[in-house]
């Protein structure tokens, strides 16, 4: 339809813009309850959307007939951005759904004799347009906002591999919203490509499991962080998917995310020990992995191996030491040791029942007496230390 034919109906709209625009707020806030919560300085900026969107269908309806026709975006322009941010686009669709109803109420009033017709038409047109031009408007938002969440995302992982201050950590933290909820570390081998399809990997089995996670892909390694796991290993054995072959290490849970550090110290000392036990279990804990890690030079593993361990050892007196010397000197039976050290096989029994309890590692497990012997190593190298 040619301009021309819609002339005098144009005139009557431009005239009737401000209180179509006062028609359409008033209407929202009288079938949209959402809407009657907003605050003002919102319900302000709806105003002027509206009042926006009747001049573009005066534009619009000035170009019918042309090629190029369509609604441009400016028509959100009268808001800030932040807008976008409050509503979401099913909100924003509601809205432009209201203001389109009240202008077809309209057309008998707005159109020119004959033109009814061809405005419920054009109008009916332009409320498709300007969905899409909303459509656009929140795709761009969402593409900036992941780009900057994406990057966000990247500087709190460099800021835990470089072991910064809790302070760093707290306002990248406040940056992306993330809840005040405990948090644990998982690294292993990235499975290679793109690095945004691993972590969005990652991300998707996440939310299948209720955990919020971040993540990042440093050179060859692909960093979690957790928050929020009540069970960080079980999690992160759910999140398999998105880590490579290769070792995958959990370091300990933390309250917070800004007390990140330390879990994320311990992940990587274990990953980087991990070789050394390849029968370890996937994932594996980095306290299960103290010994590997203290003949690797973790100082944070040979200190609780040293204080934890061999220090609890010593507070309890010399006997449980000499026992477990004797045990292993025995080869680890039980009736060699017990006659080395004169005494009964119960004896024995009941010091190596302590001794566990004491520690948590079990002396006749292979596992753990590796543990005690590494302990007891680092223990009696650095004996001053022993507190």
């Amino acid at each position: 339809m040619a301009p021309e034919q819609l002339a005098a109906t144009l005139r009557r709209i431009e005239r009737s813009a401000g209180a179509l625009s006062t028609a359409s707020v008033a209407r929202m806030d009288e079938v949209l309850p959402w809407f009657r919560e907003l605050p003002a300085d919102q319900r302000a900026w709806v105003m002027l959307v509206a009042q926006a969107g009747v001049r573009s269908l005066v534009e619009w309806l000035r170009d019918a007939g042309s090629s190029s026709q369509e609604v441009s975006d400016e028509v959100f322009d009268a808001a800030p951005r932040a807008l976008a941010r409050s509503l979401s686009l099913q909100q924003t669709v509601q809205l432009i759904k209201v203001t389109i109803d009240v202008v077809e109420e309209q057309v008998p009033h707005l159109a020119a004799p004959g033109e009814e017709v061809a405005l419920r038409e054009a109008v009916l047109k332009f409320s498709r347009e300007v969905a899409f031009a909303a459509a656009r408007v929140y795709a761009r938002a969402a593409e900036s906002r992941g780009s900057w969440d994406a990057r966000l995302q990247a500087m709190l992982v460099d800021a835990l591999l470089r072991g910064d201050t809790s302070d760093v950590l707290a306002s990248r933290a406040a940056a992306l919203g993330w809840s005040d909820v405990s948090v644990a570390v998982a690294v292993g081998r990235s499975p290679g490509g793109e690095a945004a399809a691993v972590v969005h990997t990652v991300y998707r089995a996440a939310r299948r499991i209720g955990v919020e996670v971040l993540g990042g892909v440093h050179g060859d390694r692909l960093v979690v962080v957790l928050g929020g796991a009540p069970d960080p290993l079980g999690a992160t054995e759910k999140l398999l998917v998105g880590f490579g072959d290769g070792p995958v290490v959990v370091g300990p849970a933390v309250p917070r995310l800004d007390e990140a550090t330390e879990s994320a110290r311990a992940a990587l000392a274990g990953y980087r020990a991990a070789p050394a036990w390849p029968a370890a279990p996937r994932p594996v804990a980095a306290a299960d992995l103290l010994p590997e890690r203290a003949l690797a030079g973790d100082a944070e593993a040979r200190r609780i191996l040293r204080q934890d361990v061999y220090g609890a050892l010593l507070r309890s007196g010399n006997e449980l030491l000499e026992t477990l010397d004797a045990f292993f000197a025995a080869g680890g039976v039980l009736e060699s040791a017990a006659r080395a050290l004169f005494v009964h096989p119960n004896t024995v029994r009941y010091r190596l029942k302590r001794i566990s309890e004491i520690t948590g590692l079990a002396p006749f497990s292979g596992r753990d007496a590796y543990a005690l012997r590494v302990a007891l190593t680092v223990g009696r190298l650095d004996p001053t230390s022993v507190t």
